[in-house]
Formats: C-alpha cells, sequence, structure tokens
C-alpha cells in the first residue's frame, strides 16, 4: 500500500521553529514532486510550499523566508523547516505528493495531516 505518513507536529512558543516530516511508503520508485498544505479552523485548506523533481521550490507569500521545503531522495521523505513560528501558523499541516509506484504508475497522494499549534 502507498501511503505518505506524517510526523513532527506539535505546540510550540511564539517565535519557535518545528520540522515537519512526510515519508513515504510502500511499492514506490521515489517522490517526484511535494506540497505542503495547512488548514486552519473553520478556514479553506491553502498553499504553503511545494518543491519539484527537479528540486525548485515554491512559498506562500506568508511563509517567505521563514519555512524551507525539501526532500531527500534516499529515505523517500520529504521536510518543512519551519522558523519564526506565529500564532497564525497554527493549523493542521497536511503534505501531498506525486510518487512515482513499482505497479499504478504516477499517483498523487496525501498524508493524513499533523497539527501545528502555536502559542504562549
Amino acid at each position: 500500500q502507498v501511503q505518505l505518513v506524517e510526523s513532527g507536529g506539535g505546540l510550540v512558543q511564539p517565535g519557535g521553529s518545528l520540522r515537519l516530516s512526510c515519508a513515504a511508503s510502500g511499492s514506490i520508485f521515489g517522490i517526484r514532486a511535494m506540497g505542503w498544505y495547512r488548514q486552519a479552523p473553520g478556514k479553506e485548506r491553502d498553499f504553503v510550499a511545494a518543491i519539484t523533481s527537479g528540486d525548485v521550490t515554491n512559498y506562500a507569500d506568508s511563509v517567505k523566508g521563514r519555512f524551507t521545503i525539501s526532500k531527500d531522495h534516499a529515505t523517500n521523505t520529504g521536510y518543512l523547516q519551519m522558523n519564526s513560528l506565529n500564532t497564525e501558523d497554527t493549523a493542521v499541516y497536511y503534505c501531498n505528493a506525486d510518487l512515482s509506484t513499482v505497479w499504478t504508475g504516477n499517483r498523487n497522494c496525501w498524508g493524513q495531516g499533523t497539527q501545528v499549534t502555536v502559542s504562549s
């Protein structure tokens, strides 16, 4: 079964940092591209950051200069390093990835989500 498993969320004080991980598992060759999205209570899911198969990155204006997206081809894991967090960053964070699978070609998957709470 091909899936994405997220980890790294939690409670952090304003100004603090967290690193989210998104590990792809199953019969895959690797991660082609990955994106991170977030959804705050009562709001729509919004784009946060993305990285292409060629490692070109793109960020929402609200996180530019504070967040960094990356992916490790050796471990099939993507990351979102989040620095200088503020209360407006509080949300459930979801990873989304285009995976190159062994049996079903390219497949798009979502992680289960991880809660990030920024509060003093």
